[in-house]
């Protein structure tokens, strides 16, 4: 056996200079926790569970919270999914009478506490709790528990194929899969006439850009939205400001400086930054950066706050310098964050604030 460094180099796996991972021999593992309450707060919220049957009318409203953790793991092409999360759904109901007049409304929880890949092809348990503990109460509760369930357990199914086809990297993985075979390298004779390519040829290659394509390098990208919220321009950027209303709205850890050059970190710490320029109800600049980038890459965030009328806000967005890959080679970087602001924060706020358009 050879002594450790000293074996035959092409059995070696060694990191490659251009950062490819060849035949994905490395393990690249994605983050999917965000994107997991992303998918579940889509699939569960505002869902009907009874309209109108026995004179019950319930629904889920809000995915109140998710916990544990998700991941994708990528060997040589093989997805392998590993998750152990928990979450909370919020429900609400109304019993009427026969004339159609409320008896009761109520509000609970629906509570999977462990979702598991261990025990994927198993429905976990399910607990529904509720406000009034009432002869109606029970009733509601007893009908969520027998409609709700099995609506419920069949949309975590879809979440979990969704985890074993690759869940934020399928699309990726896809591409590389329809990817055309690597033309093999021409013999060295072929190779001595191709050096010989005439000119107009050459210089049409590099018209049609396909030479500069192969050069070009992974870069940065910038994210523009504009959105409306019905509420006054410095509750909004109060809210952009609070910890305890990030906290709220988003359901995890943050800690906010509201001063110039002061730090944040937000979502459990997933994102930092520093607080570059604020004015008070018209702009925020911030410093972003996620975790999951490559050392030292940085992006920037510019919030412009417009009034139009009073009780109308425009904010306006630009999110510049986001990598098109993080340090695992994710290429779904600028997606993921477009996504995370549209559904994680700006909609939250609506949801949870009433700024509803």
């Amino acid at each position: 056996m050879a002594r450790y460094g000293d074996g035959d180099k092409r059995w070696i796996v060694e990191e490659r200079p251009d950062g490819t991972n060849v035949h994905n021999w490395h393990w690249a593992e994605t983050n999917c926790l965000e994107w997991s309450r992303t998918f579940f707060s889509n699939l569960l919220s505002n869902l009907t569970v009874v309209d109108g049957e026995g004179n019950l009318f319930m629904k889920t409203t809000t995915l109140r919270n998710l916990d544990g953790e998700a991941y994708i793991n990528i060997r040589k092409g093989k997805i392998i999914p590993g998750y152990e999360i928990s979450l909370t759904l919020a429900w609400e109901g109304e019993a009427k009478d026969s004339e159609g007049k409320s008896l009761l409304k109520v509000d609970g929880t629906v509570e999977i506490p462990y979702i598991s890949d261990e025990n994927a092809d198993e429905d976990p348990d399910l607990r529904v709790t509720v406000n009034d503990e009432g002869p109606v109460g029970k009733r509601l509760k007893e009908a969520m528990l027998s409609k709700g369930k099995p609506l419920i357990l069949e949309k975590v199914k879809v979440w979990v194929q969704s985890m074993a086809e690759g869940g934020p990297v399928k699309d990726e993985l896809d591409t590389k899969k329809a990817s055309p075979a690597p033309v093999p390298a021409p013999a060295p004779q072929q190779q001595q006439q191709q050096n010989h390519v005439p000119v107009q040829v050459a210089t049409a290659a590099k018209r049609d850009g396909s030479s500069e394509k192969k050069e070009s390098k992974k870069g940065r990208k910038s994210i523009i939205l504009t959105e409306r919220f019905n509420c006054r321009a410095r509750d909004l950027y109060e809210i952009l400001l609070d910890e305890n209303r990030w906290k709220g709205f988003t359901q995890s850890n943050a800690r906010i400086s509201k001063e110039v050059g002061g730090e944040f970190s937000i979502f459990d710490g997933s994102v930092t930054g520093t607080n570059m320029e604020l004015q008070e109800g018209k702009l925020i600049v911030q410093r972003w950066r996620f975790g999951s980038w490559i050392d030292g890459v940085q992006s920037l965030v510019r919030l412009v706050f417009e009034e139009p009328e009073p009780g109308v806000t425009i904010i306006k967005l630009t999110h510049t310098d986001v990598p098109e890959e993080d340090r695992y080679g994710n290429a779904t970087v600028v997606e993921n964050t477009e996504r995370g602001w549209r559904d994680l924060i700006f909609q939250r706020i609506r949801a949870l604030f009433g700024f509803g358009i």
